[in-house]
């Protein structure tokens, strides 16, 4: 990875603590670069107004930057048509969507809903929800010891009675690389459909949701370099012509009467509402950052720093890593305990050295529950990281486990 991306991100240029600052908490939040602040900027300065209706020309220009966002997306991720792009606030709002339009009109009283324990929180509730208002029954994928799943565990779970399998492409916690692509195969050989949670994966691998086969995919712009508050869900274009919207208002209407109206069509019937226009711009301009240095660099070198991090992490006396122990299995993620320290006390002593990891539960409580643990610490990497990085982290690690000392 070229040395010079680093400067390309001005929130790295500081300290915090009297440190200089490392940020290893990218799978929470990417840091934003100098090309995605000014196209912010410079939205705001010369082209900010509302799309669609306005026939004025800052009203064009917002048009076109937020639809040519959409065009820019499509590409991004291979799908057929712009009309398969929904522009939506992130993840989590995307499950959701499907959960409650897809979901609601599918899914019968005895049917299946299939997940794994790996699944983050959004990737949970919402099929929890709809399996107790439909009286479905939510199915989970035994993992393997390492993290992993099987496909022979998957086999397992799948029936003919299954009507959505939802999955992560990469954990947020072990850092598991799920073969989404057989997945679907599986689900399809059986009638349900495929829902992949893309928000661990769009900003590290090359996603296409053609060669996935997956009939939905969401992710979302601030983990990949671009602004919170934009995401995005990918839906086979006939599956979300037979949806209906879960949101009511303006932008999403073709015609208005006293006791009945109709949807514009897609994608726009399901944003209603004034659209996250600046979002959109941001992440247009985050997936020409991130194409321009190449996704096959990016994951290429999250690998090799994932596996300089294991390497150097275990010989640590007393901490312990969670997640597949080969690197190729993982992105780069690195989930880990400190013996007997609480990891928020792990975190708070890193960040009195400069370094940003995160603590706590992840928004995966059932994953907390399968490993045996309340809580871990996160280390996460990004193509802005580099080995000098992984060397403060090992040695603020054992600075802590110096200041836990009673502990060892």
């Amino acid at each position: 990875m070229n040395p010079e991306i680093k400067s390309y991100f001005p929130i790295l240029n500081q300290e915090i603590n009297g440190h200089p600052l490392v940020y290893l908490d990218s799978a929470a939040t990417s840091q934003k670069p100098t090309p995605v602040i000014e196209a912010l900027k410079d939205y705001y300065e010369f082209d900010n107004s509302n799309v669609h209706r306005g026939v004025h020309t800052l009203g064009n220009r917002a048009t076109e930057k937020y639809e040519g966002a959409r065009e820019k997306v499509q590409q991004f991720i291979n799908a057929r048509s712009t009309q398969e792009i929904v522009f939506l606030r992130g993840t989590t709002t995307a499950i959701n969507l499907v959960a409650q339009s897809y979901g609601r009109a599918n899914v019968e009283e005895g049917d299946e809903i299939v997940i794994t324990y790996m699944e983050h929180h959004s990737n949970i509730i919402p099929w929890q929800q709809l399996a107790k208002e439909r009286g479905a029954v939510l199915k989970y994928i035994e993992l393997e010891e390492d993290g992993t799943i099987s496909l022979e565990n998957v086999r397992a779970a799948i029936t003919d009675r299954t009507k959505i399998v939802s999955m992560v492409y990469v954990s947020n916690v072990l850092g598991t690389m799920n073969p989404v692509k057989e997945v679907a195969k599986i689900a399809h050989e059986h009638g349900a459909v495929m829902m992949v949670d893309g928000a661990q994966a769009a900003p590290h691998l090359k996603i296409d949701v053609q060669d996935l086969d997956c009939d939905f995919f969401a992710f979302s712009g601030h983990k990949m370099v671009g602004p919170t508050g934009i995401g995005v869900l990918y839906g086979k274009k006939h599956l979300l012509e037979a949806m209906e919207p879960v949101e009511f208002g303006g932008e999403m209407i073709d015609f208005v009467g006293l006791y009945d109206s109709t949807w514009k069509e897609l994608p726009w019937k399901f944003e209603g509402g004034t659209p996250i226009i600046a979002g959109a711009v941001g992440l247009a301009a985050a997936i020409d950052f991130l194409q321009e240095i190449g996704l096959d660099e990016i994951e290429k070198h999250e690998h090799h720093m994932a596996a300089i991090a294991m390497d150097k992490m275990s010989g640590i006396e007393g901490l312990e890593i969670y997640g597949p122990k080969d690197p190729a299995k993982r992105a780069g993620i690195v989930t880990f305990n400190l013996k007997e320290v609480h990891p928020h006390d792990v975190a708070t002593v890193l960040d009195m050295s400069g370094i940003a990891v995160r603590a706590g539960h992840h928004c995966a409580q059932p994953l907390m529950k399968w490993l045996d643990v309340t809580a871990t610490a996160r280390a996460s990497f990004y193509l802005y990281n580099d080995e000098s990085d992984i060397d403060r982290l090992v040695e603020g690690l054992r600075s802590a486990k110096e200041y836990f000392s009673d502990v060892f």
